[in-house]
């Protein structure tokens, strides 16, 4: 099929694009990589009026460290988390979840924001998000606002940016010495959706206990899903097998997994607790060496 027709505007500042999604309100659609949005209006299932088209809007892909923030413009595309440096430092599981995501014609344009804006469970990066304790920030004609990322997801495709706002930074807190982080996913084929997706952040303190730990699921639930009971298995413990099996149960028990042609939902709930445990593990030897 073919998308209704639409008006198209491209701002060069944010300010203009706030202004234009004051103007247009809910008859507008914001367009970053377009990856989802597209083939959404290919198919009718989006019909927005107006396009506003905020890729050529400057200083919304920078990647930069501040005062113990590292600070993710929401335009910055998956190569670019793929190959900086500074995300390599502190979070090397963006290197595992970049390198799953689709094909690189995709993500040489994909972005972050929208992909995250998009709210989609069986995306990677809530997961990701949800792992790491990120904060999103909306920008709209009042300024901006900070959704903390437990926050930010409520519903099927549903997210707490208002209709006049547009997702602009992604804030992470850098973490302490002695943490690690790690992705993967199950897929059917390449560039698929994950049948089960697990990310993963630990802390090791002295004596091998894990002072901070996050587990954020992938496509084993209406929305993007924090393991919290995985979690509080692992904090203030010694990782041991004990202690890494609970986690790996707790997340296969708490998920929602529904039957579809990626499985059924014994089977991703198999799947998931064999990523945890992968993940935990990963991590840790990861933070074992930072």
């Amino acid at each position: 099929m073919i998308a209704q027709s639409f008006q198209y505007e491209s701002p060069g500042t944010l300010a203009e694009a706030i202004e234009l999604l004051h103007k247009y309100g809910e008859d507008a659609k914001i367009l970053s990589g377009g990856h989802s949005l597209i083939p959404m209006m290919k198919l009718r299932f989006a019909t927005p009026e107006y396009l506003i088209d905020i890729n050529g809007i400057p200083g919304m892909s920078e990647i930069r460290e501040e005062n113990g923030v590292v600070r993710i413009g929401a335009l910055a595309r998956e190569a670019d988390l793929e190959h900086s440096a500074l995300l390599a430092k502190h979070f090397p599981l963006f290197k595992d979840v970049t390198k799953l995501i689709a094909d690189p014609q995709v993500r040489n344009m994909g972005t972050l924001g929208g992909n995250l804006a998009h709210g989609d469970a069986a995306n990677d990066h809530p997961a990701v998000m949800l792992a790491l304790n990120a904060v999103v920030v909306a920008t709209g004609a009042d300024g901006e606002r900070e959704i903390p990322i437990d926050e930010f997801f409520f519903g099927f495709y549903m997210t707490a940016l208002q209709p006049r706002e547009i997702l602009t930074e992604i804030r992470l807190p850098v973490p302490s010495a002695g943490t690690g982080s790690a992705y993967h996913k199950m897929e059917r084929k390449v560039g698929d959706y994950a049948t089960s997706g697990v990310a993963v952040q630990l802390t090791i303190g002295e004596g091998g206990v894990v002072t901070a730990a996050g587990i954020g699921l992938t496509n084993v639930n209406p929305v993007p899903l924090r393991a919290v009971r995985s979690q509080e298995a692992l904090i203030g413990k010694p990782l041991s097998d004990e202690t890494i099996r609970l986690a790996a149960q707790y997340a296969s028990e708490d998920c929602s997994p529904s039957s579809d042609l990626r499985g059924s939902e014994e089977f991703k709930r198999h799947i998931t607790a064999v990523l945890v445990k992968r993940m935990i593990h990963r991590a840790a030897e990861r933070a074992m060496s930072s």
